[in-house]
């Protein structure tokens, strides 16, 4: 019976080791968990040892009462946590997706509650059971994003590093905004840790000129680092990038000009936005790894909602051909049903 988990062990490890930046990694994590989780309940309850059966009865209610009330109270998290961001980081339509999605997730329960499909034909029953089979297929792959970002929070780069690039993310004028300086932060103190121990790292600062900014994020980047003590022989800019792509991209370039190839590197940025890097880093031919910075409690939510969904847009082409296959699979059932009438 432990050969499933086993396996299952052996092969999360497999893919993890290999690259810790896939998708792939957070589903095999939570296969195994549950499957480990069921294979204990279940030798709990066939030891017929009385304490062992009482502690595999816990983790059968916790989950029994989150099927039960998870979802309300999820509901009045995102409600409570979307009044608080509105707050603090103003009107934008960024900010109220925690909102949106506090909605939504109340329209479904209202609906899987009333059951008012149950009044339609058949032929619309039958794609309404397409339809929660994609949402399903979606949950899955958040729970899937949500355990891959949290495994990668635990990657340790080597005090060995040639460069690391910090990545932009707008300027107030001239003047690099809390949410870059964290960025910034967070590469001076891994460029302090292995100035410690041998050579410091060269920074690349990374962002062009955006249209609303005095000067390019590159520039305002460096002057910050400057001001903060890092040489500026120990720093270069990259003021070409509009977006994470690039910045890898870029940076690429510049490294493969300086080092020819062979090098190493890793990428500085805000821990709600690390993982995803970590898939621009991939897909730009790097083989770089992340170091995130904190990043405010409440802001968090919203911030990995938008990280989901730059993540689907970024597989849009799987992604697209499950919905069309489950959707042209419910469309053929339905006119059968009719047909069939």
């Amino acid at each position: 019976m432990w050969l499933v988990p086993i396996v299952l062990l052996v092969l999360f490890l497999w893919f993890y080791l290999r690259d810790p930046r896939r998708t792939i990694n957070g589903f095999l994590f939570n296969i195994l968990i549950c499957s480990t989780g069921l294979l204990g309940i279940s030798a709990a309850f066939l030891s017929g040892n009385p304490f062992l059966m009482i502690l595999a009865i816990v983790p059968i209610i916790l989950f029994g009462l989150m099927l039960t009330f998870g979802g309300y109270a999820l509901v009045i998290a995102l409600l409570l946590n979307a009044k608080i961001l509105i707050r603090k980081e103003g009107r934008k339509f960024s900010n109220y997706l925690t909102l949106l999605l506090g909605i939504c997730i109340l329209i479904f329960i209202t609906f899987s509650f009333m059951k008012p499909v149950r009044y339609l034909p058949q032929e619309i029953q039958l794609f309404y059971s397409g339809v929660m089979f994609i949402l399903l297929y979606f949950l899955v792959n958040l729970f899937s994003f949500l355990s891959a970002y949290f495994l990668y929070q635990f990657n340790k780069p080597k005090l060995n590093q040639n460069f690391i690039i910090v990545l932009g993310s707008g300027l107030m004028g001239d003047k690099v905004p809390p949410l870059l300086a964290n960025r910034i932060d967070k590469a001076i103190e891994f460029y302090r840790r292995q100035e410690a121990v041998t050579t410091p790292p060269t920074l690349i600062l990374s962002g062009g000129k955006g249209s609303d900014e005095l000067v390019s994020e590159a520039e305002a980047m460096q002057a910050y680092a400057v001001d903060k003590g890092i040489p500026i022989e120990h720093t270069i800019q990259e003021n070409r990038s509009t977006n994470t792509f690039e910045n890898m991209v870029f940076s690429k370039k510049i490294m493969d000009t300086m080092y020819e190839d062979r090098y190493n590197s890793i990428f500085a940025t805000n821990n709600f936005h690390l993982f995803r890097s970590g898939l621009f880093a991939r897909a730009a031919g790097l083989s770089s790894q992340g170091i995130g910075a904190k990043t405010a409690l409440y802001y968090w939510p919203n911030a990995m909602i938008r990280e989901y969904i730059a993540v689907v847009v970024m597989n849009k082409k799987r992604h697209g051909t499950v919905v069309g296959i489950v959707l042209g699979l419910s469309l053929i059932g339905m006119t059968i049903l009719y047909i069939t009438k």
